[in-house]
């Protein structure tokens, strides 16, 4: 359901341009992405760091695309936003004690602190790669093919990497009932 909920924006950007066209979409996702932010607001005291980053970047560049009216500043957010990621993936190698991926799955798996490290590489330059891939799908083929791409495209390769992610981790699960974690390489 969570997941369903963080794409919200996208489905109902999707829908919105399918019905009318990429102004009333980015309008859409703007006030979607605002409703997300107040929900988790209302329900949790404070929205998801992510949710808050994504609803600004939303209003800076789908404000940009609606004031303009020039597209390009909307199909700019997916790249800003998964270069930010990529980002955070490697500024977290050197800030704190643990980088992202380790903070969010740790509890879940102990993987050797290498495997985290590359990983947390991993993700970063799939972030650089599907944030450089939007911008030329976005600036070489005609509006609604990245209109599907940012949906299907993007949405998928996600997904996929996540899981490949996922499988790597979880080879070394946490067995909560003993205590005992699978170190097996």
């Amino acid at each position: 359901m969570k997941l369903l909920f963080d794409f919200l924006p996208i489905v109902l950007f999707f829908a919105a341009y399918k019905a009318f066209d990429i102004y009333v979409a980015t309008a859409t996702a703007i006030v979607a992405a605002f409703l997300q932010v107040l929900y988790q607001w209302a329900r949790h005291g404070k929205p998801e760091k992510m949710t808050l980053w994504t609803f600004l970047m939303i209003l800076v560049l789908g404000g940009m695309t609606l004031i303009f009216h020039d597209p390009d500043f909307i199909k700019w957010k997916p790249t800003v936003i998964n270069w930010l990621i990529a980002l955070i993936c490697l500024g977290s190698l050197w800030i704190g004690e643990k980088n992202v991926l380790e903070r969010m799955m740790g509890h879940l798996a102990a993987p050797p602190p290498a495997l985290w490290v590359k990983l947390t590489i991993a993700a970063a330059l799939f972030f650089v790669f599907i944030g450089a891939l939007n911008l030329y799908v976005a600036f070489h083929f005609p509006e609604e093919t990245w209109v599907n791409f940012k949906l299907f495209g993007m949405m998928g390769l996600t997904f996929a990497f996540s899981f490949a992610i996922a499988f790597a981790v979880m080879r070394h699960a946490i067995d909560e009932s003993d205590g005992d974690t699978d170190l097996s390489d």
